[in-house]
């Protein structure tokens, strides 16, 4: 199955089997005459034979029959195409960027790959609009959606740990501010990655407000997930990683969990074209084109040919 062919609701081929059946069974167990052999009396039906008034039915018919509903079924699985205009509707997907900046990783000596793998996810989205949100004790969007690849890179290698000048790690506020993004920019279904070393997730009250956010940009229709940033040189007063913090977040806002050596989970989930995405957040009907009612349609056809007259 491509990226640019589906089927909707799959589950009705489990039908066929049962049609096959049936079939079969009409096929070797039915009368010629049907219930008509046990309705009517041997020496009576004997009688209208040899008049020539009783005529078996064809078996054609039920074959005609099966085939109209593996039709039917084969409509109602939904087979569908990708509209081609859905990757012009630029609010429809989005993907946000959310990068720790705190001195936790700044100074944890793997920003530069933190970044280059921001970049590799900007890459990763396509032709959706890329945002970059970075965050220390507060977040500041720092690139608006957009799709110029090029600027996005420059903005990322430039930052550093003298971008944010508030001191701690705040992801609930980045939540936040990448769900109000989202709104503003009124689209429908969005992922936001947080790149973080889970700094500021010991804390019980940052901890509850970052799952809220979490669950509240789940709600909204958007998925969170979250990399994590090992930090290998970590100042001795700074915060140990927290990779099972951020695993519980990307679960709670309804997406993948990766890190900077592992980052497959995510980058996957942010490359998935608009119409998938889309089928997924429930707007099936913006992304795809359901062809299954002209299949469906097409069973007219064998029981039309079931009404002709014979001679």
């Amino acid at each position: 199955m491509t990226e640019a062919f589906t089927l909707l609701r799959p589950w009705w081929l489990l039908a066929l089997p049962l049609l096959g059946l049936l079939a079969w069974r009409a096929a070797h167990r039915a009368a010629p005459l049907g219930d008509w052999m046990r309705a009517v009396e041997p020496h009576l039906m004997a009688a209208l034979q040899a008049r020539g008034a009783v005529r078996p039915g064809r078996r054609s018919g039920q074959a005609l029959l099966v085939l109209a509903a593996i039709l039917v079924a084969l409509g109602l699985a939904g087979p569908a195409r990708e509209r081609r205009d859905v990757a012009g509707f630029r609010n429809l997907d989005a993907a946000i960027i959310a990068l720790d900046l705190s001195r936790s990783v700044a100074e944890g000596g793997r920003l530069g790959e933190a970044r280059a793998l921001a970049q590799g996810m900007a890459e990763a989205a396509g032709t959706k609009a890329v945002a970059v949100i970075a965050y220390a004790g507060d977040a500041y969007l720092v690139a608006t959606p957009t799709t110029d690849r090029d600027s996005l890179s420059t903005i990322l290698f430039a930052l550093d740990g003298a971008t944010v000048p508030d001191r701690g790690s705040h992801p609930a506020r980045a939540l936040a501010l990448a769900r109000r993004t989202l709104a503003e920019g009124a689209v429908v279904t969005g992922d936001v990655v947080l790149v973080s070393d889970g700094g500021g997730l010991d804390e019980a009250n940052s901890r509850e407000a970052t799952s809220r956010e979490a669950a509240a940009l789940r709600e909204e229709g958007h998925r969170l997930h979250t990399v994590l940033v090992p930090g290998p040189a970590l100042p001795p007063e700074a915060p140990r990683p927290d990779g099972s913090g951020l695993s519980r977040l990307a679960s709670l806002g309804g997406g993948a969990a990766g890190s900077l050596d592992a980052p497959g989970p995510v980058l996957a989930a942010v490359s998935e074209t608009v119409a998938r995405h889309l089928a997924e957040g429930g707007y099936t009907v913006l992304a795809w084109q359901d062809l299954g009612r002209w299949l469906a349609g097409l069973a007219l056809v064998p029981v039309l040919l079931l009404f002709r007259r014979s001679a």
